[in-house]
């Protein structure tokens, strides 16, 4: 599909474009994974664990989730 079939089609809100992309190649800037080990406590995993099951998530995923908040919010005290 040429450029200017591809903008029309995306102006023109016509359906999904999503299938005349090549997604194939694509990275995510910034989201590369990098494998770290952390040690916590016993109490500290029973708790992240029991939160991680109230919200229905992973105990890795409450961990990421609760770190990523807390840089934000330290980025977000810095920049003011």
């Amino acid at each position: 599909m040429k450029a200017k079939a591809f903008d029309k089609k995306f102006d023109d809100d016509e359906a999904d474009i999503i299938d005349d992309l090549d997604l194939s190649t694509t990275k995510r800037i910034n989201q590369t994974q990098k494998r770290v080990n952390v040690d916590f406590p016993a109490w500290m995993i029973e708790s992240l664990d029991k939160e991680a099951s109230r919200i229905g998530v992973t105990r890795q995923s409450i961990i990421k989730m609760w770190l990523a908040e807390r840089l934000e919010e330290a980025a977000t005290s810095k920049a003011r």
